[in-house]
């Protein structure tokens, strides 16, 4: 079949990469434009310096790397490779970068990569230019390596174009053309295209593209030096291009490459230096090409230095040449990939680095042709993800420098974001700040961890500080929180949870057909239940609460979920979703004397059989009026109580007052997290993503098989006689070693899976880790290894839920 007509714009490397999947899986009326000449357009991909490190803490991100080293190995232009896998070597010249040289390593084993630590001399033996006096240790990765990125541009065009491709040099886009809220084709300076999808791969001219229809894209381009030495004596005679690993100076923001006789060096440590896609000169008017800018020599001094310290061989050598090159940052470091949420057929894969492209390439060609992506799982990378307050420019210009800056620091999972903060704050924002609360961030919102308040509590209990790393951002005060909720009673602020509203006379309808679960019951309902893709794999799991016949409100988890309800309205506009979050805000009070505080505030009967689990009402808390759904993701008897946001002070104030005399707190989500995972209950993007299905995942309950269907059903039902993995419940028996999330699991010295959220059970005593293991492992009472930096920590696996397996306090 020749598929749609297809208009891609931008023959870089992203393009020509989806060129070529494209047309490999039948779609050949496609057409690629650029404003500039073939192979070399003038984009990033032709000044690239070609270093592809596969390492990455997104799962998702090595795997886009890898099938790219997969693929440029297999890839040459007459007889010249498009590869150079000469490996990949990070080094580490302080003792803290040599601890973030294991966590790297346990990241790529976790994502089935091989590497290994190396000691100083034996990173002297890969790369002899090394100074043996700087280095303490090494991470090598033999399939690193050097893309060659204008051949592999040509070589999938030639594969494209031998499939029926058509690809124009020397064309520029004007205008995206559209009708009806639908693209029709692209104007470009030498005529119109027809085009059904118009597919964005413009790179560092991407937002200029996106915003001919509209479309706002949280992209910079910033300037990132690359300079040239002169030949290096030490390397005379080298006549193939690279011989020696690619290298990382991390510590010094630095990166290397061979090149014959010369080095190509590689700097992150200037200033930003950010420019708009309307100041890239065209390609007429650049010296060289449009994105390279002047070298400043100035910004380099530094650098240069370093250098000659970790090269001593430079010293025999200058700096020849140099250009500050144009790359794209985002504001949270991941691609921009998917459909335009007002252009229908307007589709972007933008900030694509080449050491991602080619694994681009087939995740958007799949997502195209088959309606989803099966390769990879590309929740992070999804262009709706963002929060309206994370496309505003500020925003977009602060954290996209702070992504350049950062860009090879030693960052913690839960370090605090920077500027613009603070953004969104709730209406007990103040309270909390009287508390002393420790904010971290959640989609904006300031979300306190912990409350200084409470410090009196840890006197006289016994808990243990856990390891360093897991001892960042942590007090003593979170698990006195944890323990003081199963003792009598909490306040969280669940306000940074999505809240959204589905209305009107096709809105059970609609749910009934996009969840797993049966959602289309008796008002006051609330149900558990799943967003599945057309492949069976889990888009979201949500709670659905029935407040009236024709209006549902949704517990969600982000804007993909909004997302993903808005393209599935019907088109006769019998059902409405809007976000309700900015204007409401939740309170979670929880604990055994959650009821002492809650019913003598009310008129409404808040007894177990006045008001059952996963029932919801509306009533009036003193003179707040709420929306109460007797949910717990803690584990413990209570409520999440919801009111407008001009009266979320006043609630507060409400409970506060009741909740004090009998020794309520407030908690934060510190002591949130490790209570769930007591109760075993699942974080959707963290313990599973849209590559797990339901039964995987240990959340098969909230599939109601006998429904008559739901998008994804007949995919899961395939999948359902086929599991192979399992996430699993662990336990750790030292205190002290608390993981983090994202270790290798062992059995034996076989690496066989990989953790996702991890805690310390307060209640139960034990460190708590969840992990994807094979099903044959996912046995109660299995012991295996958790790679935690360069220690293997035991772990057994266990039967869950850990705490209150029947339920008894979530009932009572």
């Amino acid at each position: 079949m020749a598929g749609p007509r297809v208009v891609i714009i931008g023959a870089g490397v992203v393009g020509a990469a989806l060129a070529d999947e494209i047309s490999a899986r039948g779609w050949t009326e496609v057409t690629v434009v650029d404003q500039g000449p073939l192979p070399a357009t003038g984009g990033s991909s032709s000044h690239a310096p070609g270093l592809v490190f596969q390492a990455n803490p997104s799962k998702t991100m090595t795997e886009l790397a890898r099938y790219t080293v997969e693929k440029f190995c297999s890839l040459d232009v007459d007889g010249q490779p498009c590869f150079l896998q000469v490996g990949g070597l990070e080094v580490a010249t302080t003792p803290e970068r040599v601890t973030e040289l294991h966590r790297r390593h346990g990241w790529l084993t976790a994502w089935g990569v091989d590497s290994r630590i190396l000691t100083a001399d034996e990173c002297v033996e890969k790369h002899p230019l090394v100074n043996r006096e700087r280095v303490l240790a090494g991470l090598h990765i033999p399939t690193d390596g050097l893309a060659k990125a204008v051949l592999a541009v040509e070589a999938q065009i030639r594969r494209a174009t031998g499939r029926g491709v058509t690809f124009l040099a020397r064309h520029e886009v004007l205008d995206v053309l559209r009708a009806d809220g639908e693209v029709t084709g692209v104007r470009t300076d030498q005529g119109d295209l027809a085009a059904d999808i118009v597919v964005c791969c413009a790179g560092i001219w991407g937002p200029k593209i996106a915003r001919m229809v509209g479309m706002n894209l949280p992209l910079t381009p910033l300037g990132h030096q690359l300079a040239w030495t002169g030949p290096v004596p030490a390397l005379a005679g080298q006549t193939e291009e690279a011989v020696r690993p690619i290298l990382r100076h991390q510590d010094a923001d630095l990166y290397y490459r061979d090149r014959h006789d010369t080095l190509g060096i590689g700097y992150y440590g200037h200033r930003p230096m950010p420019i708009t896609a309307d100041e890239i000169l065209s390609v007429d008017e650049a010296d060289a090409m449009p994105s390279v800018l002047k070298f400043t020599e100035d910004d380099f001094a530094d650098a240069w230095t370093e250098t000659q310290s970790l090269l001593p061989a430079t010293k025999d050598a200058k700096v020849e040449e140099g250009i500050n090159g144009l790359f794209s940052f985002t504001t949270d470091g991941l691609p921009l990939l998917g459909e335009s949420p007002d252009v229908k057929g307007f589709w972007v894969a933008e900030a694509v680095w080449v050491t991602h492209s080619a694994g681009v390439g087939r995740a958007v060609a799949e997502w195209l042709v088959d309606g989803h992506c099966s390769s990879f799982d590309l929740h992070e990378c999804d262009v709706n993800r963002f929060e309206p307050h994370q496309l505003s420019p500020e925003y977009v210009l602060a954290r996209d420098c702070q992504n350049f800056v950062e860009v090879y620091d030693i960052l913690h999972p839960l370090q605090p974001s920077g500027d613009p903060r603070p953004i969104r704050t709730t209406p007990f924002h103040a309270r909390q700040q009287e508390l002393g609360a420790f904010f971290l961030e959640a989609n904006g919102w300031e979300r306190p961890h912990w409350y200084e308040a409470n410090a009196p509590l840890v006197e006289g209990r016994s808990i243990v500080t856990p390891n360093d790393w897991a001892a960042r951002y942590w007090s003593p005060i979170v698990a006195a929180e944890a323990q003081t909720t199963r003792e009598t009673v909490a306040m969280y602020d669940m306000t940074a949870l999505k809240r959204l509203e589905v209305s009107g006379r096709g809105a059970a309808d609609l749910l009934e057909r996009l969840c797993t679960g049966k959602v289309a019951k008796s008002v006051g309902s609330v149900t558990y239940t799943l967003l599945l893709d057309h492949d069976g794999g889990i888009r979201s799991d949500i709670t659905v609460a029935r407040l009236a016949p024709d209006v549902f409100q949704v517990g969600a988890n982000g804007n993909l979920d909004l997302d993903w309800f808005t393209r599935h309205l019907p088109a006769d506009g019998t059902v409405q979703v809007r976000d309700i979050t900015p204007g409401t805000c939740c309170i979670g009070l929880w604990g055994p004397l959650a009821r002492e505080v809650l019913q003598p505030l009310t008129d409404e009967d808040f007894s177990a059989t006045g008001l059952k689990y996963f029932r919801a009402r509306r009533a009036h808390i003193g003179s707040v009026p709420v929306t109460a759904m007797r949910l717990s993701y803690v584990g413990e008897l209570g409520w999440e109580l919801y009111t407008t946001a001009d009266l979320g002070q006043k609630l507060w104030d409400t409970l506060w007052r009741a909740a004090k005399p009998l020794g309520g707190i407030a908690a934060g989500r510190g002591a949130f997290n490790s209570l769930r995972l007591e109760k075993g209950y699942r974080s959707f993007g963290t313990d599973m993503t849209y590559e797990h299905d339901p039964y995987e995942a240990g959340v098969g309950f909230a599939v109601k098989a006998d429904k008559e269907d739901f998008v994804g059903k007949a995919a899961l039902e395939r999948r359902r006689a086929d599991v192979r993995r399992k996430l699993t419940c662990l336990t750790i028996e030292d205190p002290r070693a608390v993981v983090m999330g994202k270790e290798p699991v062992y059995d034996g010295q076989r690496a066989v899976g990989y953790v996702t959220s991890a805690a310390f059970g307060y209640t139960i005593g034990k460190g708590i880790a969840y992990a994807w293991l094979p099903a044959e492992l996912a046995v109660p009472g299995t012991t295996v290894h958790i790679g935690y930096f360069d220690q293997r920590v035991e772990a057994a696996v266990a039967e869950e839920p850990l705490f209150d397996p029947a339920m008894s306090r979530l009932r009572g």
